[in-house]
């Protein structure tokens, strides 16, 4: 516990030399007794200030500079705006996830260690640190496959990055906990439970072998559609510390004039990223759950690829059949069958009243509709949708929660290739498409709920990774870790340790006194 202690203690003196609590405390009112703390940790050094920037930037760079785990803790929070707020939400939401790259040198060592000396001798021409981030970094290489020479991309963990992020998150878990016990008021916030949740989702993106299988099954899933592309993985070369893949060339879909230059359709690559989400949200039923620019890429021909497999979205066949179901509802704006979908699943209780419910439901799409095409979401819809349906009781259901917040994301990539991108004309002849391939829900209900628990595709050797991931994804999606889950008994077993602490600490300072006033 004296470790953890003097690691709060550093990562405070860090926080308290950074721009981060002056911008928070512009939009988030912080209790006096926190202030004061990080005034005493910032006594006697240089603040790190960032003037020539506005306000998002000099917090996003501020937590940049602190490292990993406020990297990952600011990423976390703009997920989050029921605990900063709006506005803190958005500004967080530039946040890049790059830091300065460690030597290559280094980096071979790692490989080596994780896919031991054979397999490592097997990559030929490694080169410097093509891109790095706050967990791993990127190495262009060649190897041999059926006597062809192919390019790869070997993504390696940085060194003790597990170590070091477990140390710093226990030490702020620490901290959350101080905070709730001094202040009443933070109880409401479950800042313990933030801190916890945040480590577990983290901890899993840190093992590459999730990373790949990940990206194996969307390979297989997609491997036929036209216009999007997958690199494939190499499993002689992936290890829990090491993943290898296609080196793929192309550019960043953020580089507007470049695509412009290849002469390649933004309208249509607007058109294109919608329609493959829905429809691997929908068919397949496995999406990419981070699908902003930096993980996206465009070839010279036109076809799209995505990259960065850390978080995917699962959603079972009953919740596709409900998506697809209420998003062409509201397209064709039939609010009562909309309503029955609702009913019919389970979603909300049999004797919510249809046509109460399909005039809540109006109460979303009609103002939706009457706005400029520009300015219609999908994903802001889904929001307002499980917003009001709370209030007929309906069950959380963290799959759609997850992939309404891509569906924000998606939106917002296709809008700045396209501004005008009309997101329903765009949803609808994929979600046609599927409807008219499977069965009414409505009528084959029954059908269906016997068939919910459909089987994960899943390596053999990886289950207890798959499903440790799977959990780490539905707390992601939910903001929250389920009651019955052996991560809420880690969570509880956590609160103990850190109330032991607290009562020894206690107990320590008594003793102290006790002795002071018997020598003195």
């Amino acid at each position: 516990m004296i470790k953890k202690i003097i690691t709060l203690i550093i990562i405070g003196r860090k926080l308290a030399l950074s721009d981060a609590l002056n911008i928070v405390s512009k939009v988030y009112k912080i209790p006096i007794l926190i202030k004061i703390f990080f005034s005493l940790l910032g006594l006697f050094g240089k603040k790190n200030l960032n003037q020539n920037f506005n306000e998002e930037e000099r917090l996003c760079r501020s937590m940049e500079a602190m490292g990993i785990t406020f990297i990952k803790l600011g990423q976390f929070l703009a997920t989050r705006p029921d605990i900063i707020g709006e506005k803190l939400s958005d500004q967080l939401q530039t946040l890049q996830d790059k830091v300065p790259a460690f030597s290559k040198d280094v980096a071979l060592q790692e490989i080596k260690k994780g896919l031991g000396s054979e397999n490592f001798n097997d990559f030929i021409n490694i080169s410097e640190p093509i891109a790095a981030a706050s967990i791993a970094q990127v190495h262009k290489a060649q190897i041999k496959e059926d006597n062809i020479l192919k390019e790869v991309a070997i993504k390696v963990l940085r060194p003790d990055i597990k170590k070091v992020f477990n140390d710093e998150i226990e030490a702020l878990m620490l901290l959350a906990y101080i905070i709730e016990s001094l202040i009443k008021k933070t109880k409401r916030l479950k800042l313990v439970e933030v801190v916890f949740l945040l480590k577990e989702i983290t901890n899993h993106e840190m093992d590459l072998r999730f990373e790949a299988a990940a990206a194996n099954e969307f390979y297989e899933n997609t491997r036929n559609d036209v216009g999007f592309k997958i690199p494939k993985i190499y499993w002689k070369f992936t290890s829990e510390n090491v993943l290898t893949l296609d080196w793929i060339d192309a550019i960043s879909i953020r580089e507007l004039e470049k695509i412009k230059s290849l002469g390649i359709n933004c309208k249509s690559l607007a058109s294109d990223i919608i329609q493959h989400f829905l429809r691997h949200a929908v068919r397949d039923g496995y999406f990419h759950a981070d699908m902003h620019q930096g993980n996206l890429l465009i070839e010279n021909t036109g076809q799209l690829i995505f990259i960065d497999f850390g978080i995917m979205g699962r959603i079972d066949k009953i919740n596709r059949r409900f998506l697809a179901e209420i998003l062409y509802g509201f397209i064709q704006r039939d609010y009562k069958k909309v309503a029955e979908v609702h009913i019919a699943a389970g979603l909300v209780p049999k004797d919510v009243n249809t046509e109460e419910l399909a005039q809540a439901l109006r109460s979303i799409g009609e103002p939706i509709f009457g706005q400029s095409v520009k300015d219609i979401s999908g994903g802001k819809l889904l929001k307002q949708l499980f917003e009001i349906t709370e209030k007929f009781n309906m069950q959380t259901q963290p799959q759609l929660l997850l992939l309404q917040k891509t569906m924000v994301v998606v939106e917002g990539v296709s809008r700045k290739l396209d501004p005008d991108a009309n997101i329903w004309e765009i949803s609808k002849p994929v979600l046609e498409k599927w409807l008219k391939e499977t069965k009414d829900p409505v009528k084959e209900i029954g059908n269906i709920l016997k068939d919910t628990s459909e089987v994960l595709k899943r390596l053999p050797e990886l289950p207890q990774v798959m499903d440790k991931a799977n959990q780490a994804l539905t707390f992601l999606a939910s903001g929250q870790i389920p009651q019955n889950s052996n991560t809420y008994s880690s969570l509880n077993e956590k609160k103990l340790e850190l109330r032991s602490f607290k009562n020894q600490s206690i107990i320590s300072l008594l003793f102290l006194v006790i002795l002071s006033i018997i020598v003195f």
